[in-house]
């Protein structure tokens, strides 16, 4: 059973969507910024044990939550890159044939 919703219902969940994929570049720019940051300091204070793998590691688990929770299963691909791929090779396939 497919839900109807008003042009503002759907005008919310659009801005819902894309504040939710912000989010998680801003994320992931704070971490592409922070750790080579990170790195940095434990060079330059502890270079005989290297700590910053830690955050590096926690975060990015986090990260790769986070990205699962905006994009779902279809981070890759996409949602329909299974059915574009089909109907690319079969339209191919029929251009060939003439």
């Amino acid at each position: 059973m497919k839900t109807i919703y008003s042009e503002e219902e759907k005008y919310i969940r659009a801005k819902k969507k894309v504040d939710n994929v912000k989010g998680f570049y801003s994320n992931l720019l704070a971490y592409c910024l922070v750790i080579p940051f990170l790195f940095f300091i434990n060079y330059m204070t502890s270079p005989s044990y290297w700590w910053f793998w830690w955050p590096a590691l926690g975060w990015g688990i986090g990260i790769g939550f986070h990205a699962f929770g905006v994009f779902g299963n279809n981070l890759i691909f996409g949602k329909d890159w299974e059915e574009r791929k089909i109907k690319e090779f079969m339209d191919k396939d029929n251009r060939t044939k003439f």
